[in-house]
């Protein structure tokens, strides 16, 4: 067993522990999945920065800045940390308001209980699909630190991340995530520092061409394409599923705001390491066929054997405080929103048994996809797009409108999900996001205006 495999795996029991010993105060729903509403500032900042701060920021970021220089940034970090300052500044407080446990509540309490489910079965598919991209690249961590097989690897990675989700729940998640924010800022620091402290790194900023420090392209990028690629990251993730969850478990909501602002601060502060390394590791290391290889590589050429492992450990983090959060939120809304309403009188007891085996079952199903789907991240970006059009605008009128009830917020779901799928699929439209949100908002006042029609003519006859 490789010294890099033998410290990522003690790595891992350390956060088993955690799960374990989080486990023996959970006794009620409220407990497992809002964590019994009692995250203060440390843990509601770190929860929320690591939960969308994971793999794909600190690759993916990176390989898109290496290909396409700054303009390759918008969605991270500077898009998603647009995203947490939003959500911290129109949606927190109301949400916290409303004393939910899940974000599908407040479709129930402001629409129908059909609109929660409907809801809900949009929602799934995109944490899955998250928390199997995340899957995967624990697998691939491990494989790559060891002699490990692919398939093997990512066997034991669902194993883990199933284990300590499923006994600790959010406050589990909670504390893990401050322990993996503080492992991926300080790895991602220490490559920062030891890359960019050698002549040839600060040379290689220094040598930038011009075209690549265009944040906007510099005209390159059609109008319309642009606005997508913002539209995305700040639309389709400012009201997620796992965002509103880290929300309604923090004990106040001017604690819910103050944390969302940190967060933000914190999500851009580091996501400009991969920023800054991807620009420089176009001249340190150029033509490279997979750009999203290029952390990795200046990693293994500038640290030795245990400083490598800390940044191993860092990249494990930010997929573990993204794939728990992804299976815990997918169980959440089953179990609370569709099987606990067809079980009346069921025992707190009852509740969290039918969470923990949600999670256990997401997790078979995101380990599955994760052995299958080589194409994943492509898949959660087309995934995250697709439903979420629709549901950011019912959060917005169910939250700040009275106007419009279940039919609106019904047409405004299909229309925001069928544009999207219709202009991806089948017109190939590069704002295919943008038509499906303006369609979900026309649908919702459309249908508020006919319920709006249909009321008082009820009440005449």
């Amino acid at each position: 067993m490789s010294a890099t495999l033998a410290g990522v795996l003690l790595y891992v029991l350390v956060q088993l522990g955690i799960g374990a010993w989080v486990a023996r105060r959970i006794r009620t729903e409220d407990d497992y999945l809002v964590a019994g509403r009692r995250l203060g500032y440390g843990l509601g900042i770190f929860t929320i920065f690591a939960t969308w701060f994971g793999a794909e920021t600190v690759i993916g970021a990176a390989g898109r800045i290496y290909a396409d220089g700054l303009s390759g940034g918008s969605a991270d970090p500077f898009g998603y940390a647009l995203c947490i300052f939003i959500m911290g500044a129109v949606f927190a407080v109301p949400l916290w308001r409303r004393r939910l446990t899940t974000m599908a509540d407040l479709f129930r309490q402001r629409f129908s209980a059909g609109v929660e489910r409907f809801a809900v079965l949009l929602m799934v598919p995109t944490s899955l699909l998250w928390a199997a991209a995340q899957v995967r690249a624990f697998g691939q961590v491990l494989s790559a630190s060891s002699s490990l097989e692919v398939h093997l690897a990512i066997t034991l990675a669902a194993a883990v991340v199933i284990v300590y989700t499923m006994s600790g729940g959010l406050m589990a998640d909670a504390v893990t995530d401050l322990i993996q924010g503080i492992a991926l800022m300080g790895g991602l620091a220490l490559l920062a520092w030891v890359v960019l402290r050698d002549g040839s790194g600060a040379d290689a900023l220094r040598s930038i061409e011009p075209e690549r420090l265009q944040f906007f392209g510099g005209g390159r990028i059609p109008l319309p394409e642009l606005l997508e690629s913002w539209a995305i990251p700040v639309f389709g993730s400012v009201v997620a599923a796992e965002l509103v969850s880290r929300i309604i478990a923090i004990r106040s909501p001017v604690i819910a705001r103050r944390s969302c602002f940190a967060a933000g601060g914190i999500y851009l502060a580091i996501g400009i390491i991969p920023v800054l390394l991807g620009l420089a590791g176009a001249r340190l290391i150029p033509g490279l066929e997979n750009p999203e290889q290029i952390l990795p590589l200046l990693a293994r050429q500038h640290l030795p054997g245990v400083l490598y492992l800390l940044f191993a450990g860092a990249l494990v983090s930010a997929i573990l405080s993204t794939v728990d959060s992804a299976l815990l939120v997918s169980a959440s809304l089953v179990s609370h929103n569709i099987i606990v309403p067809l079980r009346p009188g069921l025992s707190e007891r009852g509740k969290v048994r039918i969470a923990r085996t949600g999670v256990s079952v997401f997790g078979v199903l995101a380990w599955l996809m994760a052995l299958y789907a080589d194409g994943v991240y492509h898949l959660v970006e087309q995934a995250s797009a697709f439903g979420s059009a629709g549901i950011v605008v019912i959060v917005a009128f169910g939250l700040f409108s009275r106007r419009g009830g279940a039919a609106s917020a019904f047409a405004s779901l299909i229309a925001g999900a069928a544009v999207w799928i219709v202009g991806s699929y089948v017109l190939g439209l590069p704002f295919a996001y943008l038509a499906a949100l303006a369609s979900a908002v026309l649908a919702y006042l459309a249908g508020a205006v006919i319920e709006g029609w249909r009321t008082p003519r009820a009440a005449a006859a």
